[in-house]
């Protein structure tokens, strides 16, 4: 399994329908088939402490099956739609990648 986790920072932070805007976007790429599973969140009201970054806006983590389905999903139309419809929304994006063990 491949987990990939986006983190977005938005270029209004506290603009909630550029966040909402992102939200569904986001969403919407539970259409791709190869995507296992699909969360879409914000950071959680959790104790604040050195090791927690919550600086970030809205975050998602998709579930593939392998690397290869996950080079499907980045090729597909509907990610490239994303992009094009959602970018001028973000300042920052940070991706970690990970395989399970």
């Amino acid at each position: 399994m491949l987990f990939h986790q986006v983190f977005f920072w938005l270029k209004n932070p506290g603009d909630k329908a550029d966040r909402d805007k992102l939200i569904a976007g986001l969403k919407a790429l539970k259409a791709i088939d190869v995507i296992q599973q699909l969360h879409v969140g914000v950071p959680a009201a959790t104790e604040k402490r050195d090791v927690v970054d919550n600086s970030y806006d809205v975050s998602e983590l998709m579930v593939f099956k392998s690397v290869e389905d996950q080079k499907r999903y980045r090729d597909h139309p509907l990610l490239q739609k994303f992009v094009a419809d959602c970018s001028h929304l973000w300042s920052k994006v940070v991706v970690y990648d990970s395989m399970s063990v």
